[in-house]
């Protein structure tokens, strides 16, 4: 008797299940219609009327699929719930059709998961700055370049143009596609720095790379002042920690220079935000205040098309939320932008590894490696050469191409 092998497919797209028939030889015709029926997820809405929730539930039992709802849903003792659908993206698919023609608000909600599936399989493909178009078609590496005396990691800072040039020029080299200049360090106790002092710090880099060096430039600051500076020195993106929240001026600053955005998730102010580390639903939290942050910007008149967003790991998360963030990554790319992650040398790593910031290359590497397969976009890293291999060797491996990937096109 022969063996009979069998496997648990890991499937977790739609490529991955068209993939997988074609190389059993299935009809094309067979594959359009079997392929959606190969990936299963679980979709979350919050707050739902109990009457709502009831139709999910009869449709997905309906469908095959299933749902999960709060004790009370059923007789409607209960205020609201939460609901969980489980399917395939068939049965997903065609509960959206089913809900259409359905009373009770159900419409807009077919519509919402409609969206986040369609993200889930497309995902963005380019991000546009005040300058250029940055494909996303392989991830994108941000250098960090300080211009602090108080960074936590950086050894050597890089208050002299000419330093901050050398530099700059060193992480073209090693791959780079992005340069972050930042002149107030976040650090958990790093005193406060002043408007006048951040702009003396970050402006004159930013006008001598802007001269000497192709790729973007960035500038890391959550004051509308230092970004308006920036910007007009040569920077075409701002890096805002705060997510347009803690400088009301900032919004206006970046839709009126047409800056790329990065809205970075964080709570309390700068003295608080490293304590205030609780959550009830980690990833439900960060994804509604990140949304609140993308409306901000969208309704200053920011473009879709120039906001990235940042999960803000080691901001108002402890480690094990940190490594939550990481691990289920990609239940933010329901809210549409890019997703930019920021892991580099960070505490958390240390405090898994037991090493110090100048020891946390390695570790660093591996969160690199599974955002990107978690589906980040840009990592910001200090050590650029290291983490350009990381995220091409994991891009290459989730995407099955193994050949080195072009640049960023950019116009």
């Amino acid at each position: 008797m022969g063996v009979f092998p069998v496997r648990l497919l890991q499937i977790a797209n739609q490529l991955d299940a068209e993939h997988e028939l074609r190389r059993m030889g299935v009809d094309p015709g067979g594959i359009a219609l079997m392929a959606s029926k190969m990936v299963h997820r679980c979709v979350h809405l919050s707050r739902l009327q109990c009457r709502q929730a009831n139709v999910l539930k009869q449709e997905m039992l309906s469908l095959g699929g299933d749902a999960a709802v709060a004790r009370g849903t059923v007789a409607c003792s209960i205020e609201a719930t939460d609901v969980i659908l489980m399917g395939t993206d068939k049965q997903l698919q065609l509960l959206c059709s089913k809900l259409a023609a359905q009373p009770f608000g159900l419409r807009p909600i077919a519509t919402e998961i409609e969206h986040a599936l369609a993200r889930a399989e497309r995902g963005p493909r380019s991000w546009q700055t005040s300058r250029r178009e940055l494909s996303l078609a392989r991830p994108l590496i941000m250098g960090i370049l300080n211009a602090t005396p108080d960074s936590f990691s950086d050894s050597s800072h890089h208050f002299d143009p000419q330093q901050a040039l050398d530099r700059a020029l060193e992480m073209v080299e090693q791959g780079v596609d992005i340069i972050d200049i930042g002149g107030e360090s976040t650090r958990p106790g790093a005193q406060p720095v002043s408007e006048e002092l951040e702009l003396q710090r970050v402006v004159p880099v930013i006008r001598l790379l802007a001269e000497r060096v192709s790729c973007p430039l960035s500038v890391d600051t959550w004051k509308s002042a230092v970004a308006q500076g920036a910007m007009d020195a040569g920077a075409e993106i701002i890096n805002d920690i705060s997510g347009l929240t803690f400088d009301p001026r900032m919004a206006q600053v970046a839709s009126r220079t047409g800056a790329g955005v990065v809205l970075m998730h964080t709570r309390g102010t700068l003295e608080t935000m490293h304590n205030t580390t609780t959550y009830r639903d980690l990833l439900g939290e960060v994804a509604q205040e990140l949304s609140v942050s993308l409306e901000l910007a969208l309704s200053a008149g920011i473009k879709p098309e120039r906001v990235v967003l940042d999960p803000g790991i080691g901001f108002s998360k402890n480690a094990e939320g940190n490594l939550e963030l990481l691990r289920r990554l990609r239940e933010l790319s329901v809210l549409g932008p890019p997703l930019l992650v920021g892991t580099s040398r960070k505490s958390f790593i240390g405090k898994a590894l037991g090493r110090d910031a100048s020891q946390r290359v390695h570790g660093t590497a591996a969160t690199v490696a599974l955002a990107v397969a978690n589906g980040a976009s840009i990592l910001r890293v200090h050590d650029v050469a290291e983490m350009r291999d990381a995220a091409d060797m994991a891009h290459a491996i989730t995407t099955g191409l193994p050949g080195k990937p072009p640049p960023p096109a950019s116009h």
